[in-house]
């Protein structure tokens, strides 16, 4: 019989592999921030115009990825990864090869339904190939790929799109997601799918006690940060002069902030629970945009600022992805489903909101608005609090497959 460590050891391949996928996913979604000038020049199109890709991406994810889970919930989740992946090299070729905006937009659906299978069940995988008192440092793992992504492939993306061109960036990204697909074929062991969903499972989870509260807390939580961060350039150029070169700096530390936050996430996990941590990470989130909002307009002083929000934006979603799975952990993909649901919906939200808000009240009173999603998120995580259940650390195993 293999031991535990042994367990950890073995999984450690498999769970880079899937972090490498999320990276992808999450480069995926974003890099057309970093391109929006060199797509625009090249199609046609108003800079402007072209950051509605990412809100068709987080649209398709959000909408698809419950369907995917139902449509795809007795198929083994190594086969319904690889599924995924697939797409999501569909979708970067396709867009990199399309002719026009319109067969762009179709590229981004088609990569966003790569998105939609592989989010959640690359998160559930991670979460069911290690022993349960492991799952919080699992779950950092794979999800350091996105927070690396989120935070990072804008500023990669656009130095890229000087070096390769839009066309050949989206190429690049497209071949990262083939070493991932090659990753996870050869590293991960087959992982049992739970008893498949419906739409009325749907319904009973997100009826369960705690569930509703917890994905609204990543929902908020992901509007607030995107208000701001979904227009970073523009808002870091008004709010402080920033140059083009002064923000790709700025977004570089931020991600190596995050990336902290994320490694730390899982060891405050172990010592203040899955609600401390995240409560902690809330407060964190308030203190970085009221100082943001309360400071002169000098970089240097935001600077400290930008570190608080960044190392929150890190810290805060393995722990919450950690107590979904405790919440119902029978139910682990329908629940990671839903929340990776109101993840992308919150991009979404956040950064039509941050478009419409920074011209009209200016880039100083747009970092005090995510102040409101933010409270909101605290009093749904107040209320979620009470229905965790310990992890049962000894009797749960990983959930494999032996062959």
């Amino acid at each position: 019989m293999r031991t535990r460590s042994s367990r950890t050891r073995s999984s450690r391949p498999a769970l880079l592999a899937l972090s490498l996928g999320y990276f992808a996913l999450g480069t995926a979604s974003l890099a057309v921030v970093g391109l929006s000038a060199p797509i625009g020049r090249d199609l046609h199109v108003r800079p402007a115009t072209v950051g509605t890709l990412v809100t068709v991406f987080a649209l398709v994810f959000a909408l698809a990825a419950p369907a995917a889970t139902i449509l795809l919930g007795r198929m083994c989740r190594k086969r319904a990864l690889l599924l995924g992946l697939g797409l999501l090299v569909a979708g970067g070729v396709a867009a990199a090869i399309a002719p026009g905006y319109p067969a762009l937009c179709a590229a981004r659906v088609l990569a966003g339904l790569g998105a939609a299978v592989f989010g959640p069940a690359a998160s559930a995988a991670g979460s069911a190939i290690v022993p349960a008192e492991e799952r919080a440092g699992a779950l950092a793992t794979v999800f350091a790929g996105m927070t690396a992504a989120s935070v990072l492939g804008v500023p990669l993306a656009s130095s890229a799109g000087d070096a390769l061109g839009w066309r050949g960036t989206m190429l690049s990204v497209a071949a990262l997601t083939a070493v991932a697909f090659a990753l996870l074929a050869r590293f991960l062991p087959a992982v049992e799918p739970e008893p498949a969903p419906t739409a009325r499972t749907f319904g009973g989870t997100l009826r369960a006690p705690g569930a509703m509260p917890m994905v609204g807390t990543t929902f908020m939580i992901m509007t607030a940060q995107f208000t701001v961060y979904g227009v970073a350039g523009a808002y870091l150029a008004a709010r402080f002069g920033a140059a083009q070169g002064t923000v790709a700096l700025v977004l570089f530390g931020f991600g190596a902030l995050a990336t902290l936050g994320n490694v730390l996430g899982s060891r405050l996990y172990t010592r203040l629970g899955g609600t401390g941590t995240v409560g902690l990470a809330l407060g964190c989130f308030a203190a970085g945009f009221a100082a943001l909002t309360g400071i002169p307009g000098s970089l240097p002083l935001a600077l400290p600022a930008l570190a608080v929000w960044a190392f929150a934006s890190g810290l805060f979603m393995a722990p919450q992805q950690a107590r979904l799975v405790e919440l119902l952990p029978e139910r682990r993909g329908v629940l990671l489903a839903l929340n990776a649901s109101g993840l992308y919906l919150g991009m979404s939200l956040g950064s039509l909101a941050g478009s419409a808000l920074l011209p009209a009240l200016g880039a100083r009173p747009l970092s005090a608005f995510p102040l409101l999603p933010l409270a909101l998120a605290a009093v749904a995580h107040l209320a979620s609090a009470r229905h965790i259940r310990p992890v049962r650390a000894v009797a749960e195993g990983p959930v494999l497959t032996h062959h």
